[in-house]
């Protein structure tokens, strides 16, 4: 909020506030709301915003809508500042009233000081003598086809808050070849939900261990930049973009930081050094196009198996040469199905298995690592080792860069429209560039590039499927077959004596206990309930598709423990923090009007946080209580979440009706296939094109994201969601094979992944039983990820 602000001027005798006109984004055209705005108070929505004019019966809100002035009256125009206090504006006080010149106030007087009917009256301008502003030299050099950014420090701001230093290596530049005339990037037209324009990689930049960076780019160029991991993921999505004119230097403080920050006095690691230039991504600068920069990778590792033919273990279809037919969508303001749609049945396909900001997203500055590469469930699949895949560092480079870049098929526009409409707008736009700017490039060229190596010309043309079609770390079709078929457990499966037992076995060995209940309080009508766990011994593991879960052993629990019964929720998290905000899930396609679905009730579980902030809690819960408080190892969270059970799930298998034991992702997750481009409402029935989140449709436990704790039944020893709602952490660094798991040694300083355990409501059953792991980075705020609490002891009851 608001959508825009046109007309702003400074008023005079402040060194920050401004006058300027409120407006939409679709809808009337640049009049609106006259707002007076202090930039120095802040930008967040409407926490700048100091009066509106006529003023309101209330406070300005920050409302989110599309058409956001249309049928709001009266209208403005074009203001001009007297003083803090009176304005002269252009103003139609109604529908049927001319433009007319206003004298306006802070104190809600508006004065007609001339209107003519049939005339329309803009632009008040005082004729007095006024100070000429000051000159601010030119920085252009024509002759120069570059300029230079310099960065002075990428941790700083909001954008990467609590990424550790050292974390940033690169810097990946990216371009846009926005659309040409009477064509767009709707939904359906570059990728399946977005993005909206061609994105164009032009390379990475180093940064240096102090975070900062100094760089040259071409000039006139439309310019974002995404700061890398040591793998080469995105830590943050920048949305917009930055352009220079040649020979300027550019500069930013940080990520994203304060826009009325000040440069901080220091002599920067990269200010000392001239400017690098961009280094190029395997080839020139291009479009980014699935079919030439990714399909190669699925060609290269994947074809063996995934090769549509449904008899074999790879029924999952990644052919590149086989187009997709019979698209459509439901969502209003997709592109037309005559243009629309033009991807392979390979993209189609693995696409949902990438979560991402899709054509749009939320509004607001994202949280790092959002969207990282090790929240999307590709990702996830590949580093478990699926049937002993192994890439190559270029096979996840380009990976990770499709993810990065939005999910997108096409890299150029005629590969959309056809290059008989492209090309005379191509030339004119050339024409112009080459007029105004001296430059000449033409973006829609599919330049040669390197793959695996080699360098292949894939002008007008997907790659050819037939090609390094055997699968790479397997000699021969036997091999690979033995691998498919020996996903079992390694070796013989342990015995244990008494092992598993009933659920009425699980409760009497509780109820033996004596005490095994207990309500913690946080604050007053805040509460934590918590139940005592058994002692007791364990077949661990027991995922036959996992290769970090086949390793079964034996694991025991020395001692009883309690532990809490439900995830922590945002109520309780709030005493310990009140300025964390769990946030919302964006929806699929547009988002007029709609901020997003809520993670951030009272009662639903907090999410979003870092394991430090998950142990921090557990730390300052343990001062208060005088108990020491915890997070679960991950031997003692499946123990407790199987209580005695050696079935995928603690009520049974993975093809058993869950709807009422957990929020898993199932049919519900249809509703996020909604039309919000006018009004909001959910679609009835959408097509798989719009309805591709992977899910389990034969139930429908009624959950669309988390839902608040304790909604589903508890198991035996009376633990609620420890299958579904959210991830949970856990005190154990991650380590491939479970047997060589360390306990949960508490090395709090270590930037280790942590495992998470149970699943969440974006997973189907099988990543949500009792043995399935991830890991994230400890210091990752991840959408669907919370904790819950154990204590080796509580005080005595008074």
């Amino acid at each position: 909020f608001p959508n825009s602000f046109f007309y702003a001027r400074a008023i005079p005798n402040h060194p920050t506030k401004v006058v300027g006109i409120a407006s939409g984004h679709h809808g009337v055209r640049r009049s609106g709301r006259l707002l007076v705005i202090d930039p120095a108070v802040g930008r967040h929505e409407a926490q700048g915003v100091i009066q509106e004019i006529p003023p309101g019966t209330s406070k300005v809100e920050p409302i989110i809508r599309d058409e956001l002035v249309d049928g709001i009256w009266p209208q403005f125009l074009t203001p001009w500042p007297l003083s803090d206090k009176y304005f002269l504006v252009s103003c139609k006080p109604a529908p049927e009233r001319p433009w007319g010149l206003y004298l306006a106030d802070i104190f809600g007087n508006l004065v007609l000081i001339q209107e003519k009917p049939g005339f329309a009256l803009f632009e008040p301008i005082p004729l007095v003598p006024r100070r000429r502003p000051p000159v601010i030299a030119d920085r252009v050099d024509p002759s120069q086809k570059e300029a230079v950014v310099y960065l002075v420090d990428v941790y700083r701001g909001p954008g990467l808050k609590g990424i550790p230093r050292g974390t940033v290596k690169r810097l990946r530049l990216i371009s846009y070849e926005f659309s040409f005339r009477d064509m767009g990037g709707l939904l359906g037209a570059i990728g399946m939900d977005g993005p909206w324009d061609v994105k164009r990689i032009l390379g990475t930049v180093p940064v240096e261990d102090d975070g900062s960076a100094f760089f040259r780019v071409p000039a006139y160029t439309p310019i974002a930049v995404q700061p890398l991991d040591a793998e080469g993921r995105a830590l943050q999505i920048m949305r917009s973009w930055f352009t220079a004119m040649p020979g300027e230097v550019l500069s930013c403080i940080g990520c994203h930081e304060h826009p009325n920050g000040a440069v901080p006095n220091l002599q920067s690691l990269a200010a000392m050094k001239p400017p690098v230039t961009i280094d190029s991504w395997y080839g020139p600068p291009r479009g980014f196009s699935f079919a030439r920069e990714v399909q190669p990778v699925l060609d290269r590792y994947c074809i063996s198996c995934h090769n549509g033919q449904s008899e074999q273990a790879g029924a999952f279809d990644l052919r590149g040469d086989v187009p997709l037919t019979g698209w459509s969508s439901a969502i209003a303001g997709h592109v037309s199905e005559k243009i629309g749609g033009k991807f392979s049945i390979a993209y189609a396909n693995l696409h949902k298995y990438v979560r991402r900001p899709g054509i749009e997203s939320d509004i607001h500055l994202l949280s790092p690592m959002e969207y990282h590469a090790a929240t999307t469930e590709l990702v996830q699949i590949l580093k478990k080792g699926h049937y002993g895949v192994q890439l190559s560092d270029e096979a996840w480079d380009r990976f990770y860069t499709w993810i990065d870049l939005n999910a997108p098929y096409h890299g150029t526009w005629s590969e959309i429209v056809g290059r008989e409409t492209v090309a005379p707008l191509l030339a004119r736009a050339r024409e112009m560039r080459r007029r105004f700017t001296g430059m000449d490039d033409d973006w829609e060229e599919i330049p040669t590039i390197e793959v695996f190596g080699k360098e292949i010309q894939l002008a007008g043309k997907e790659h050819d499927a037939t090609q390094e079609v055997a699968l790479v770390g397997y000699h021969s079709d036997a091999q690979l077959a033995e691998k498919i078929q020996g996903r079992s457990h390694n070796g013989n499966p342990p015995e244990l004596n008494g092992w598993p037992f009933s659920t009425e076995e699980a409760k009497q060995r509780q109820q033996r206990l004596g005490d095994w209940k207990r309500v913690i309080p946080v604050a007053p009508g805040v509460e934590i309930a918590m139940v005592r766990i058994p002692a007791g011994q364990f077949i661990m593991g027991g995922g036959e598709d996992e290769v970090d879960e086949r390793s079964l052993r034996v694991a025991t629990i020395p001692h009883d423990f309690w532990m809490s019964v439900c995830e922590v929720t945002n109520r309780q998290f709030a005493v310990f923090d009140p300025t964390h905000d769990s946030h919302v899930e964006s929806l699929h396609g547009y988002q007029f009007g709609v901020h997003g679905f809520p993670l951030n009730q009272p009662e639903q579980p907090v999410v979003r946080i870092t394991w430090y902030q998950a142990k921090a809690f557990c730390d300052w819960l343990t001062e208060r209580m005088g108990a020491r408080f915890r997070l679960p190892t991950e031997v003692e969270w499946e123990y407790a979440c199987r209580a005695g059970t050696e079935t995928p799930f603690w009520f049974g298998t993975t093809d058993d009706d869950f709807s009422s034991y957990a929020n898993l992702a199932d049919a519900k997750l249809s509703e996020f296939v909604m039309d919000t481009y006018i009004r909001v409402r959910t679609i009835p029935d959408p097509n798989p094109f719009d309805d591709w989140i992977p899910k389990d449709t034969r139930w429908n436990d009624g959950g669309l994201t988390s839902m608040p704790v304790g909604s589903y039944r508890p198991n035996p020893w009376g633990l609620c969601d420890m299958h579904g709602n959210v991830w949970e952490w856990t005190l154990t660094p991650y380590r491939s094979d479970v047997n060589a798991e360390s306990n949960g040694s508490d090395r709090t300083i270590s930037c280790e992944l942590r495992v998470v355990r149970g699943g969440s409501w974006y997973d189907r059953p099988k990543r949500a039983t009792s043995s399935y792991r991830l890991a994230y980075a400890p210091y990752a705020r991840v959408f669907n990820v919370g904790f819950r609490i154990v204590a080796e002891d509580l005080p005595k009851r008074d």
